[in-house]
């Protein structure tokens, strides 16, 4: 079974829609004792750092995955937000992360012949992954994927950075740390491709 983790921030609904349409066990819960029988998470996240980390807080919420993820290692997802709260620390706000990677979150700063790129980085984009995965199993080479985010992960260790995305600059898109996986983009807005990548989380990793 997979649960996602319901904690009052991040597109819920089409997450689940899409997790249907490939035929995986999936349900939406702020349960802890649901997380607790959870086979894999997902941590999906739209919005502010300080408020998802707040609102995980105040559900009861860190104790749990803390131990799920790093004693139990269960396999977990983070998209969007949920791959930055998995860092340290966001300039976006002054609580600190889930700190499961040695990662930092820091907003997009262009300048000289990119200083036009618009802020948030919004719509689709492509991934270079970087090292072999079963997240990105039979990925297409032409893979097109959905953001909209205005900060973006610097991992302290690259062997955690999973793929990269060139916006002006490659930036970390996907991470991997063992059982901790993140990524940056919205794959239940990206059609075929997220379709692909929660197929690959649910059957393959």
């Amino acid at each position: 079974m997979i649960v996602v983790v319901d904690y009052g921030l991040g597109n819920l609904g089409s997450i689940a829609n899409m997790l249907k349409k490939i035929g995986a066990h999936a349900v939406v819960s702020s349960d802890p004792a649901v997380v607790e029988k959870a086979d894999k998470l997902i941590l999906p996240g739209v919005g502010a750092f300080d408020a998802g980390m707040k609102n995980l807080e105040t559900r009861g919420l860190i104790p749990l995955l803390n131990y799920r993820v790093l004693e139990q290692k269960t396999p977990i997802l983070g998209v969007c937000l949920g791959m930055q709260l998995l860092c340290k620390r966001s300039e976006e706000g002054q609580l600190p992360g889930l700190g499961w990677l040695d990662a930092e979150v820091i907003r997009f700063k262009f300048d000289g012949n990119i200083a036009n790129l618009k802020i948030p980085h919004m719509g689709w984009n492509t991934l270079a992954v970087r090292q072999p995965h079963p997240l990105f199993a039979d990925l297409e080479a032409e893979n097109r994927f959905y953001f909209v985010h205005s900060y973006h992960v610097v991992c302290a260790d690259m062997g955690n950075v999973l793929a990269q995305t060139n916006y002006g600059f490659d930036f970390a898109s996907a991470v991997v740390k063992d059982n901790i996986m993140g990524v940056q983009f919205h794959p239940e807005k990206s059609h075929k491709f997220g379709m692909r990548l929660y197929k690959n989380f649910a059957e393959r990793v």
